[in-house]
């Protein structure tokens, strides 16, 4: 059958559930989006490629399915080199489709060409592969080979190449693989091993799940549930893997809250699902590791067998897709279902009084509202199980620790901490989850104004986002930073762009609902109201400066990550 070369690239995304193409239709490109809105596709123009890439990342983490974002030839590429680089920090697998001048240019001596430079080598360092179309006819195996490295062990991203050259070709190739027949779709443990993590678990007095955000991205919520319920023990939950399981909320404590803190000290066992183990958890080893019962076992289920025992020693690697092996290992322990102990009871009552006693401490009312105070108005009576974005750096943090609302999926950059992802993300994870689900973006305002024109794409999507910007007016963490580090203040963190910024006209002026609110009895009328106009919604709220940055929960936790020495 004859192809041209972009209705053949559609299709080899389509076996792979991808229907939703995000980037700018510039020249390279116009067929190829023509093609996917007449085939059905969600086709979104963002206003930064940067952005789309975001967007792209929102909908791996939503579905569990690849994102796909193109580029322009020279200046559209190169917009997407720093999301390439949070992409592959990330973990996350998105297709980045560049487009480029004829292949010709690449042996021309001639200087001063338009728009043209080698584009590969910028991305050669980020990417699990770069693929060229140098012929139209290596369009199924570039597009396979791109898919077949990104998902296999770590996810990662991918470059393909997409030249002018081979815009307008036919192609007459076989018939459509299913990906099965061309890449790895099923990764089951070995039996061995399974019976080795069995019999530990067997003998375990206090057996632990280190969750991480993989547990999410899979869209295992409900797997690692039943396993949580059969072992009756605490899940504890990475900073990446903040999401709730479903039936085991109340037994759910972040990694270095006092009840998760107890949990890992008198762990004997360790289940690690969908996490790297790394520096935010000090791999496993350093601060609340070295505290407690230290000669605790460790199964760690990961894809990867290259990963196994690199962070600290494992006891029994169980090497596959946590979407087949969690299934085995519940298959193998369900028959010694647990009750509940009174420890963990025990654990569940102190994290309940920790967080009763943390909103205890919270200011009712200041003005400028307190960071701490404004997070728990914006969040309490959300829609159930809304969708949860946080971006920013002191504000993120107490988004974290105060957000009142126990969501499946908290989505952030939490590997690479990259400011401005926040937007984009809400926009892309909004188109994912449809009606079903509400989203709610919680961020500072240095990191919101990264990409507030995004706002335009989302009043065009008619996506209806929640965004509540606590505002500083300063580079809240930076800050921080001059403050503990020189005593001082800088013009360029206590920014003089001022207190006049009105976050909540510039969404009136793209076609959202704004609101303006300095009063923390305020805060949560606003949000209801941002909910029922059901379009994209900013609700600025002025935010104590100085309260942001030396209130700031968990600060010492988050040095540790720093100050880490390799354990």
């Amino acid at each position: 059958m004859s192809y041209l070369v972009h209705d053949r690239m559609l299709e080899l995304m389509e076996a792979e559930g991808i229907m939703t193409l995000f980037g700018i239709p510039d020249p390279s490109f116009i067929g190829l989006f023509a093609a996917a809105e007449q085939r059905g596709w969600t086709v979104v123009a963002p206003h930064h490629e940067q952005a789309g890439a975001f967007m792209a990342d929102a909908h791996w983490r939503t579905t569990g399915i690849p994102g796909v974002v193109v580029g322009n030839q020279g200046p559209g590429v190169a917009n997407l080199a720093a999301a390439a680089i949070c992409a592959a920090k990330e973990n996350v697998p998105t297709i980045f489709i560049a487009g480029q001048r004829e292949r010709v240019f690449d042996q021309r001596v001639k200087r001063g060409q338009f728009q043209y430079t080698r584009q590969p080598r910028h991305f050669d360092e980020s990417m699990k592969y770069v693929g060229i179309i140098e012929y139209a006819e290596q369009v199924d195996e570039i597009f396979r080979e791109a898919f077949r490295r990104a998902l296999s062990g770590t996810p990662g991203p991918v470059y393909i190449e997409y030249p002018m050259n081979v815009l307008d070709k036919q192609i007459d190739l076989g018939p459509l693989l299913k990906p099965e027949q061309y890449r790895l779709v099923r990764q089951a443990a070995d039996a061995q091993r399974i019976a080795e993590a069995v019999e530990l678990l067997g003998n375990a007095q206090a057996p632990i799940l280190l969750v991480g955000q993989g547990v999410h991205v899979s869209r295992a919520h409900t797997l690692v549930a039943e396993l949580a319920q059969t072992l009756a023990c605490p899940v504890i939950q990475t900073p990446g893997g903040s999401g709730v399981l479903p039936g085991v909320e109340n037994r759910t404590f972040p990694y270095p809250s006092p009840a998760g803190i107890c949990a890992v000290a008198e762990a004997d066992v360790v289940i690690a699902i969908g996490t790297e183990i790394g520096e935010q958890v000090h791999y496993g080893v350093g601060r609340h590791w070295a505290e407690g019962n230290t000669e605790r076992k460790w199964i760690y289920i990961e894809r990867d067998a290259l990963a196994i025992g690199v962070n600290r020693p494992i006891d029994v690697p169980l090497v596959g897709d946590l979407r087949d092996v969690v299934p085995q290992l519940n298959a193998a322990v369900r028959p010694f279902k647990r009750e509940v102990s009174a420890r963990l009871i025990e654990l569940e009552g102190a994290a309940n009084k920790m967080r009763k006693g943390m909103l205890a401490h919270v200011p009712v009312t200041s003005q400028p509202v307190h960071p701490a105070r404004l997070v728990v108005e914006a969040t309490r009576g959300l829609p159930k199980d809304m969708l949860m974005v946080r971006d920013g750096g002191c504000f993120a943090m107490f988004a974290g620790a105060y957000t009142q609302t126990r969501s499946s999926d908290v989505l952030w950059s939490q590997n690479f901490g990259h400011l401005g992802m926040g937007l984009p993300v809400a926009i892309g994870a909004q188109l994912m989850v449809g009606d079903s689900r509400r989203v709610m973006l919680l961020s500072g305002d240095s990191a919101f104004l990264f990409h507030i024109s995004e706002l335009e794409t989302a009043v065009r999507k008619n996506l209806p986002i929640v965004c509540v910007v606590g505002c500083d007016f300063a580079w809240g963490l930076e800050v921080a930073v001059y403050r503990n580090s020189f005593g001082m203040d800088s013009p360029e963190t206590e920014a003089h762009w001022g207190k006049q910024l009105r976050l909540d006209l510039i969404a009136q002026g793209f076609g959202a609902h704004g609101e303006y609110v300095d009063k923390a009895e305020d805060i949560a009328p606003a949000v209801q109201r941002a909910l029922a106009s059901n379009k994209p919604a900013v609700v600025q709220v002025v935010m104590d400066g100085l309260a942001n940055t030396t209130d700031m929960p968990g600060i010492e936790e988050f040095m540790s990550w720093y100050g880490e020495r390799g354990y």
